[in-house]
Order: C-alpha cells, then structure tokens, then sequence
C-alpha cells in the first residue's frame, strides 16, 4: 500500500509542504492546483523539485463540474481537461481526481455521467494517463458513492476508476456494505478524513474542519473494515481542509498525518488479521495503568517554597537520588519528583520554561513495548547519561519539550524509589491524599489535534467529546483523553483568545505545560481542614456560587454551609457526586492543584469550570493593556 498526503493539508508555499511532505517520509504527494498555480515557476521547476525530495507526484487535483454538462459547456470542459493533461505531462503525473459536478448548470443522469467519463478516460489514455472519480457530499447530482461507482462502472474502461474518500461517505452516514462488493483494481485512490461531529452544511463542513483519521468522530475504523474486504492495496491518501492546520506548522502537521495513516492501517491489521504491504509491525497500544511520577524542574529560588507547599498539602520527603540533586516527596500513590540540577535535561527544561512539570512518568503494561511503538508512529525518542547502577527509563519527547516515561513492573523499571534513591526516615505528614485523578495540560489551540493523536495513537485511551468551556477573557477548548478504566485521566486544554487564563498561561509560562493536577481524595472536608491547618490558601469561590447551589439542589442547609466555608465547588450527576477545591496559583504562569473526590462521579465537573475560571481570573495579576 502507498501513502501519500495532499498539499492542500498543509500551510506555507508548495516548496515548503513538499519539502515537510519528504521530511514526514511520505513517497508520494497529491498535487492541489491552486499550490501550483500559486507557485513562482512552471510544473517542470516542480517536478525537478519533486525529484529531489524523492516524492512521486501521484495525482493532480481537483477537476471540478466535470460531468453532465450541456453544450457548448461540455465542448469547453473536455478542451480544459486536455490543458490540465499538458500541464500534468510537464509535472510527470498521470492522475487527475474528477469531483462531481456541482453547477446548476449540469444535467443529471448516470448514463450521462458514464458517458462522459468513458470519453474522459479515451482521451486520458492516449496520454498514458488515468482518471478517478468521487462522489462530492454536496454533489448536484452525484453525491452518494454508489452512484459514483455505479457511473465508472458503466464508464467501463480501464483508465477511469474509482475514488474513495472518507468524508464524503461518512458525513452522510451512507451504508458501507457495498463498499466491500468494488473490486480493488476499480479503485483507484482513497481519501482518509475525519471530523468532529458538526450540525451544518457539507461543504462548509468539509472546507474547515476535516481532521486526520483518530482525531475527529466519524466511523474511521468501520469504513477501513469495509475498504480492507474489498483487499484494496492502493493508494492511500490524506486530503484535509482544517483552519488549525492551515495555522500551524506544516512540518508537524505532515508528521500527524503519516502518523493517523500507520494508526488506522495497524488498528485495521490486528482487528482483520490483514497482512498489509509496507507497514511496520509495531506492538499494540499500551495498557497506561497509573501515573508513576510527576517531576518538577525548579531553580534554587522556588525550590524552597514549592516543597513547603508540598509538605502542606500534606506531602512527605520519601528519598533524595544517589548522584543528583533530586528528591522524592509522596503521599498515598502519588509521587512528585522535584529536581533543582544545575545541568541536564531538568536544568535546561527550566531555563527554557521556568519551574513547571517537566517530565510525566506512566506505569505501563511493558515499556519497552511502548518505546518501539513509539517510534514506529514517529515520535521522538529520548536519551540522557545515567550514572552506573541506576535504571536507564525509556522516553518520549512530549507537549512542549518535556518527557514522557514508561515505567514497568516486567522490566523492573518499577523498582526505582529502591535503585535509584535513598530511603530517607518517614516523617509524619498526610492530609488524606490518595492518587493522582488527572492531569490538565494547556497548549496552543492549533496544537490540540496534534496532542490528541499523539496520545491515543500510543496508548490505550479513549477520548470523550470536546467541550466548550466559558473563561471571562473568551472560550477555552477542553477535552479529555482517559483509560477506559479511569486509571489515568488527562485533559487538553486550548483558546484562540488571547485574554483566557489558558492563554495567559503559555506566555508566562514560557510555553505549553502541565496546568494543573488533580489529586484524590476519599474525604475531602479532613483533606481541606488539615491543609487549612498547614497554611495552604485555597482559592475562595464567590457567595453567589453556593446561593445558586441551594436553589437547584436539595442538599442540606448545613451542607451547603459545609461546602461554603471550605470553598469547595460541587456537581452531582443522579447519584454521583463531585467535590473539588483548588489551591491559589502556586508557581509562575498559573501552576496550582485541584483536590477532588469522587462519589462513582464520571466527570470532571464542568458544570463549575466557569466559576473556578472566573474565581481566578479575579486573583490574578492583570496583563497590560496596550495603549491605543
């Protein structure tokens, strides 16, 4: 099977995406015409350029209002299509992608169809050229892929064929079955998209939020469960009309392409058993069982400080590393590592992005297993000198430079608090903190995509829909990735505004990062009495909050007053409850903990996100406002 990408997935000028196309390891590219027509040189500079970069050109796109046409327009159609075949004879393609038609001008019928496409292919083959055609979802006529193969089937010749492109079948919710009845040699190229589930037109749709295949809704794996009976080993491609993607790096966006493309094709190996031509064999997704560690670079100033409110929160200093200046606090399951070397990874870390999480360690069903898939979908191994006698853990390069480790139980990773540190005497402390609950990172909002892919791509999450999430300086984009266990819970967090706290946090934090972390509790009235008593201010919530939850709940006066003068927000969904209180900012750009207990609660609360947001916004300092 061949994997390619369309230029029109990525942003910059042509020689920018070919050259990002190369760089992700594609061999081969489809060429959109606006790129060419937008490029300062002919097609022969791009087929040189192609060359170079080792990528075939492998099909030109799109030809549009095509088929059905009245004369004289079907006279001029025909005669555009000959000047598209010189142009592609210069470029060294010999693969044009016909769109249905779409003009109020064409005539319906699929005899008509099937014969302009017969006369398309007679004039292609003589060039030694080919044609596809697809059903567009907004298409006048055609818009369903059954009459589009039914058109290139009566078409019957062998330089038509089929495509196949995932939106167009999906966002209409069209029956799959007689996609396994086509015969693989008709088809001659598919299209992978996917996309958020959306309540709007097709085409404004498809022009802005396609997204590569695991990152959006659609049924992805049950149209590749469809394509693989048909034993289709073709051409398998990305076209994608995405905003973000436009916004964002095209070297990474190529990346998560060629990265969604090797998921679905594994996914797709081990649920069919398929033997598929060119793809690495990879171990399966990785059982993510807890978080291990979180570790903290911090300087020498803030060290102090954040280890005092560690030992607020109840935390103990459990063990100090053998040859670093590195300690270990716990409490219940949690470990936080806190690192202040004035060299290596850490040190650098901090440099770049101020004291924060630098590294997120996860206990997993085998980490050597994890680290070779890693690598086969493309992320970036890490490595850094151990000293002898300690564990070599395998990583990750994660969400803005920090890392991500395995830790496993089969490899004696597990053992580290014993190798790597010394015990140090246990020190009374505890405030009734259990595990960690999950994780909040925060990152650009053109990187979301890229972040969710990255993690359910190697790692056994599900994702649950993204919501939006109310901040007094605009909207904040949240979604979660967790185990379907629950045992790890993560979620991403992004805004276009730059007035969100989110926001805020990514230039005073010096970039994306761990916000905030969650940790459980099976009490939490003890948890925040004996915090208060260890001098943690916790973030005070408005009057107004608690009036409200007296009007539309039936708790209790007493409780109410309970929850108030602990500050602690509440949701209940039927029977499950959430509580859940959050510490002031603790380190620069807006760092703070979140203490949660659940009562068989699913969520996260999102009912008090605007208040939390709100309650913080009210703390924090202010940017400035630039003078007109």
């Amino acid at each position: 099977m061949q994997l390619a990408i369309a230029t029109v997935c990525l942003s910059g000028t042509l020689a920018e995406k070919l050259e990002a196309v190369a760089a992700a390891g594609f061999k081969a590219v489809e060429i959109f015409e606006n790129d060419l027509l937008s490029f300062n040189g002919g097609p022969d500079d791009v087929r040189r350029m192609l060359a170079e970069l080792g990528l075939a050109p492998a099909v030109f796109q799109p030809f549009r209002d095509f088929e059905g046409m009245p004369e004289p327009q079907r006279t001029k159609v025909f005669s555009r299509a000959e000047r598209k075949f010189d142009v592609m004879q210069e470029l060294g393609c010999d693969f044009l992608m016909v769109c249905s038609n779409v003009s109020p001008d064409s005539l319906g019928g699929i005899d008509r169809a099937a014969a302009d496409l017969h006369e398309l292919g007679e004039r292609a083959a003589k060039r030694g050229m080919r044609v596809a055609f697809e059903a567009l979802a907004w298409g006048r006529h055609i818009n369903d892929y059954r009459d589009a193969w039914e058109a290139v089937r009566r078409a019957d010749h062998p330089a038509v064929g089929f495509v196949l492109d995932s939106f167009h079948v999906l966002s209409r919710g069209t029956d799959l079955r007689a996609i396994r009845s086509i015969p693989k040699d008709r088809i001659f190229l598919v299209q992978m998209a996917d996309a958020p589930r959306l309540e709007m037109d097709y085409l404004s749709w498809s022009r802005h939020y396609r997204c590569f295949p695991g990152q959006g809704d659609l049924p992805i794996g049950d149209f590749m469960d469809a394509l693989g009976a048909t034993g289709f080993d073709g051409l398998l491609s990305l076209e994608i009309f995405n905003d973000r993607f436009r916004a964002g790096s095209a070297r990474r966006i190529a990346v998560d392409g060629r990265r969604s493309l090797l998921f679905i094709l594994d996914e797709l190996r081990r649920r069919s058993g398929a033997q598929i031509q060119h793809l690495p064999a990879m171990p399966p997704r990785a059982q993510c069982l807890d978080v291990e560690f979180l570790e903290f670079a911090l300087d020498e100033t803030e060290a102090p400080g954040f280890e005092q409110t560690l030992e607020g929160l109840g935390f103990t200093k459990a063990g100090r590393h053998r040859s670093k200046d590195v300690t270990h606090w716990r409490q219940g399951d949690i470990n936080i590592v806190v690192n202040t070397e004035n060299e290596g990874f850490a040190h650098s870390f901090n440099v770049t992005h101020g004291s924060s999480v630098c590294a997120i360690a996860l206990k997993v069903d085998d980490a050597t297993a994890t680290i070779e898939r890693a690598v086969s979908l493309l992320d970036r191994p890490f490595r850094q000198a151990v000293a002898s006698g300690e564990l070599d853990i395998p990583a990750v390069r994660g969400l803005g430079g920090s890392l991500l480790y395995f830790i496993d139980q089969k490899g004696g990773l597990d053992r580290l608090w014993d190798v790597d540190f010394e015990r140090l005497a246990p020190a009374e402390g505890g405030a009734g903190l259990t595990k960690i609950d999950h994780l909040s990172q925060t990152m650009r909002y053109e990187e979301v995509l890229t972040w969710l892919l990255f993690y359910t791509s190697l790692l056994h999450l599900d994702k649950t829909p993204a919501q939006a999430v109310i901040d007094p300086g605009g909207v904040v984009q949240s979604q979660v990735v967790q185990s379907p266990d629950g045992s790890f819970r993560l979620v991403l967090n992004a805004s276009q505004s730059q007035q969100t706290l989110t926001s805020r946090f990514l230039s005073d934090a010096f970039g994306a990062g761990v916000q905030h972390i969650a940790l459980a509790t099976d009490d939490i009235f003890a948890t925040v009495a004996q915090m208060k008593v260890n001098g943690i201010k916790l973030l005070p919530i408005p009057e107004n909050y608690y009036d409200d939850l007296e009007a539309r709940t039936d708790l209790r006066d007493e409780e109410i007053a309970r929850l108030r003068d602990n500050d602690i927000l509440y949701d209940r969904e039927g029977g499950a409850e959430y509580f859940q209180v959050y510490t002031r900012d603790l380190l620069q750009g807006g760092f703070f903990f979140e203490i949660v207990e659940r009562r068989a609660y699913q969520g996260f609360g999102a009912v008090n996100a605007p208040i939390r947001l709100a309650a913080q916004t009210q703390l924090a300092p202010h940017p400035a406002v630039p003078r007109a």
